[in-house]
């Protein structure tokens, strides 16, 4: 299958990768060349424009985020000029008003819009194991599984409505992150008493919390191991206010994710925006006079 992929950044660079390794044809873009050429010398062809990578029976997205996917694919008329019955597996993280702007865009240039938002940090991307959630067109997704399957190691069904899948991607970022914090608080408050934070954290992950999540993101939180950045801080702080965001949308009051968007902040005004998000848990010990 030929196809075109915008965004090579952490995550699209190990997607990209993969779909060279199952044999599909691969045309590929970044704002950033070096990325591009990296691949080319893999065998994928390096786009001149996002234009040009539209030329593709299929396109993926991994941009970072709405201003940088609207820059991309609506001002410079990429998407206007695309060729009609593409289909567009769009797989970041984007807000669900900019996705239903999106939908209205795509029907104007008769472009299927799939929505495939991931699971999985940048080791996960490269393995080809991310989690991925589907939602759009039946017939569209199943045309793309190959791809699908050849980035994750699992596809979660979402239905016909891609806002399905967006909601979804960013209710797993909001969880996420309050469970980065509320493991931070939990280990301040043991460590006052004494319980090393990677005791507790040993414990809680082993037992009460024995998932993926907890397991992984406890470990960066007791040893402080900030850097480098899987998924940076403000990545994020972006994500806890597409929930917020979203929220409002429905009158969904999400309170904690107020505190979590003023944590997020607090550690950006002071300088640990481009470490891991994890650090939000750090910050606790901060605030504990621990650190």
């Amino acid at each position: 299958m030929r196809v075109g992929f915008l965004g090579l950044g952490g995550m699209g660079r190990g997607m990209a990768a993969n779909l060279l390794a199952a044999g599909h044809e691969l045309i590929v873009w970044n704002r950033s060349p070096e990325p591009a050429h990296a691949l080319a010398r893999q065998g994928a062809e390096v786009a001149p424009s996002p234009a040009a990578a539209l030329e593709a029976d299929v396109l993926v997205s991994m941009l970072a985020d709405d201003a940088s996917t609207r820059a991309v694919l609506l001002d410079g008329g990429a998407l206007a000029a695309a060729r009609p019955g593409l289909i567009h597996l769009s797989m970041a993280t984007l807000s669900i008003a900019f996705v239903e702007e999106l939908l209205v865009r795509h029907a104007q240039a008769r472009v299927q819009y799939v929505a495939a938002p991931v699971f999985g940090r940048t080791d996960v991307a490269a393995a080809g194991k991310l989690n991925i959630l589907a939602a759009g067109p039946q017939a569209a997704i199943e045309r793309v599984r190959p791809l699908l399957d050849a980035m994750g190691q699992a596809v979660w069904p979402l239905g016909d409505d891609p806002r399905r899948a967006h909601v979804v991607k960013i209710a797993g970022n909001f969880m996420l992150a309050s469970a980065i914090e509320t493991m931070g608080e939990a280990a301040a408050l043991a460590q006052g008493y004494g319980v090393e934070a990677g005791e507790l954290l040993n414990v809680m992950t082993n037992t009460l919390f024995a998932a993926p999540a907890y397991r992984n993101y406890g470990a960066m939180i007791a040893e402080r191991r900030f850097e480098p950045a899987a998924f940076k801080l403000t990545l994020g702080l972006k994500d806890v206010r597409l929930a917020l965001a979203a929220g409002e949308a429905r009158q969904v009051p999400l309170p904690f994710a107020s505190v979590l968007r003023d944590n997020l902040l607090e550690a950006v005004a002071q300088g640990e925006g481009d470490k891991d998000w994890s650090a939000l848990g750090g910050r606790a010990f901060k605030r504990a006079g621990q650190a």
